[in-house]
């Protein structure tokens, strides 16, 4: 062999090796789109949301490596939560090497790509918001509404009223006005209210705001000329503030407005100040700087200059409820890997077996440092919920302080209009239930 010959071999031989370890370093990375936004009306909630996001997938590659030896990466792409740019974002990103699924961040973004996930086979995770009618896993394959929906929500509201005014005979004659964001998301509360409503002969009354919310005054006449009992706040972003002073300038008791938990952070209340005193919200998720996984993060993360913002919102409620988000979705990696190879990337219908086979017991809980920030959570094919536990929080007018128990919500109400629900989209969509083989898939 001449020493042209040997040398050109050699360059192409290095060259392969150069593209096989390339090829590598790409097969052991797992992508998680994080949809997001950090501008516009709803930026001082979507920010601490993605924040906490962003800073989970930071601590498991600094601390643990990854998922087995498997990188995780990301990128994220903002919608402004506009329905439109989450559909594009979606379909930029959904064709990216390891992806394993989305959070939509966005009621209506869950509801513009429940069909498109359907046909491209990529779940969504959607914590605490989204289709409540998603529960059904038998007929929403790839939606996860893990850890409540918006029924799961309301209903655990007016379990808190009846027991605050004594028994569930008192509610009969009394006034609850919902005060919602004119859009998929205000609205889908209002079935499961109209139930109760029925079942309690208490007096329900729809305020509608339009979106973002920064002009509530006409819904704020109706508050007054009704002088409702209860107002129950469903609110995002902007709206929430905007109706909490409202209500102070109107004189309606802060104390007597109940916020679902997407209106019960600090964002909501902060400029508020003492003027929001008294009022209470659900909270999905427990919060705080005394979680392991806070500490961690503080040590591994924000310790190392990697933060992804402010030090002092770690561990505020909805940066740890993008924590609480951004750990399911690497436990179900985790749990896919279980059955289809460690330290391999999982493909998004592996990653769809993971959410329906979680099983996140105390103990396990505890050991990934997440103790008192959320109750244990188990799914199967049929319940892609897995938890519809919360508790109400009440602002004392400079913090968030817990006033309840946990409560769960009465399944013998929800799940006979979930069924419904979705029989109703499945005949609708031309689609049939799961069978129990597809369950083993």
């Amino acid at each position: 062999m001449t020493l042209r010959k040997f040398v050109l071999n050699a360059s192409l031989l290095a060259t392969a090796a150069l593209s096989a370890g390339a090829a590598m370093a790409q097969a052991k990375e797992q992508f998680f789109p994080l949809l997001s936004y950090r501008t516009g009306a709803y930026a001082p909630n979507g920010i601490p949301w993605a924040n906490g996001k962003q800073d989970y997938l930071k601590l498991i590659n600094a601390r643990d490596g990854g998922v087995n030896g498997v990188k995780l990466t990301f990128e994220e792409c903002e919608t402004n939560y506009a329905t439109d740019r989450g559909v594009e974002c979606y379909e930029r990103l959904k064709s990216r090497p390891g992806v394993a699924l989305f959070d939509p961040q966005s009621t209506g973004i869950t509801f513009a790509l429940t069909d498109k996930a359907q046909a491209d086979k990529i779940p969504l995770l959607t914590l605490g918001y989204g289709l409540s009618v998603a529960q059904d896993g038998l007929a929403f394959r790839y939606n996860f509404p893990l850890m409540g929906s918006y029924w799961t929500g309301a209903d655990i509201l007016i379990q808190h009223l009846a027991k605050k005014e004594g028994g569930w005979d008192k509610l009969r004659g009394k006034k609850i006005a919902l005060v919602y964001h004119d859009s998929p998301f205000g609205k889908e509360p209002i079935p499961l209210l109209q139930e109760r409503e029925k079942m309690h002969g208490f007096q329900l009354s729809l305020i509608p705001v339009t979106a973002p919310g920064v002009e509530q005054k006409a819904a704020w006449l109706q508050v007054r000329q009704q002088r409702p009992d209860y107002v129950l706040l469903w609110g995002w972003g902007v709206m929430n503030s905007t109706s909490l002073k409202e209500a102070q300038a109107t004189g309606y008791p802060r104390d007597k407005m109940y916020g679902v938990w997407w209106a019960g952070a600090e964002p909501d209340v902060k400029d508020v100040g003492e003027g929001a005193k008294g009022y209470n919200a659900l909270a999905l998720n427990g919060y705080g700087t005394q979680s392991k996984v806070i500490q961690d993060i503080m040590k591994h993360v924000h310790g190392k200059g990697q933060g992804t913002g402010p030090k002092d919102e770690v561990g505020s409620v909805l940066y740890t409820r993008g924590l609480i988000i951004q750990m399911l979705s690497v436990e179900a990696v985790r749990r896919a890997q279980e059955r289809f190879g460690k330290g391999k990337v999982m493909t998004p219908e592996q990653v769809r077996w993971g959410l329906e086979n979680l099983a996140l017991d105390q103990k396990r809980l505890d050991a990934l440092g997440f103790t008192d920030l959320m109750r244990p959570l188990s799914t199967s094919c049929a319940d892609h919920m897995g938890s519809t536990w919360a508790r109400v929080h009440t602002w004392d007018g400079s913090k968030w302080g817990f006033s309840s128990d946990w409560y769960q919500a009465d399944e013998q109400i929800i799940k006979p209009m979930v069924k419904a629900g979705a029989e109703k989209y499945l005949s609708d969509k031309k689609l049939t239930r799961r069978t129990t083989q597809d369950c083993q898939s």
